[in-house]
C-alpha cells in the first residue's frame, strides 16, 4: 500500500508547524517569566554563520507553503521577512497553516512525477514531485524547525521531545 503525496505533505507540515507554534509560545513565555527582551531570543543563533531564530521560522514557513503550492500547481506568493517578535513569528506560522488547510488531496495526489522548477540562489533547479517532497520539502521543514527548537533550548527555554513531536 502506498501513501498519497497529500498525506505525506500537507498534514505532516501542518503538524510540525503547529508544534513550532507551541515552541515559539514557550519562547515568548520564557521571555516574560525571566524578564528577557524577546529580541535576544528572536535574534539568537546557534553559531555565528547560522541564521537566527526568526529566519529559521521564516524559512520553515516558506518551504512548507511554497512546496505545497508548487505541488498543487499554484504559484506561491512571496512574503516579506519582517517578523521581529514572537507574536509576529507565531502569526506567520499560523498563516501558513491556514493556507495549507485550504489544500485538498486532489490538488496534490498524483504529483509524484510532476516536473517542478524554481530558482535557488538564482539558479533553476528541477525536481520530480516525489523527490521534491521527500528530499527537499520535508528535510528542510524538519531542519529549520529543529534548529528553531535548538536555539530556544540552548538559550534556556524548557523544551522537550514532546514539544518537538507534538501529540502523535
Amino acid at each position: 500500500m502506498s501513501i498519497s503525496m497529500y498525506k505525506a505533505s500537507v498534514p505532516v507540515c501542518i503538524h510540525m508547524l503547529n508544534n513550532l507554534t507551541g515552541i515559539l509560545e514557550k519562547g515568548a513565555a520564557y521571555c516574560n517569566e525571566k524578564d528577557v527582551d524577546e529580541s535576544v531570543l528572536v535574534n539568537a543563533r546557534l553559531f555565528p554563520d547560522m541564521f537566527p531564530l526568526a529566519r529559521q521560522v521564516q524559512i520553515a514557513c516558506d518551504i512548507a507553503k511554497r512546496g505545497a503550492a508548487r505541488l498543487a500547481g499554484m504559484t506561491p506568493d512571496a512574503q516579506e521577512d519582517t517578523e521581529a517578535t514572537f507574536p509576529e513569528l507565531i502569526e506567520r506560522v499560523r498563516g501558513v497553516i491556514s493556507f495549507l488547510e485550504t489544500l485538498e488531496p486532489g490538488q496534490i495526489d498524483g504529483t509524484e512525477e510532476k516536473s517542478i522548477t524554481f530558482k535557488i540562489r538564482g539558479d533553476d533547479v528541477t525536481f520530480e514531485g516525489e523527490t521534491y517532497l521527500l528530499s527537499f520539502i520535508l528535510p528542510n521543514v524538519y531542519f529549520h524547525i529543529t534548529t528553531a527548537y535548538n536555539i530556544l533550548r540552548h538559550n534556556g527555554v524548557v523544551l522537550g521531545k514532546r514539544d518537538y513531536l507534538g501529540q502523535i
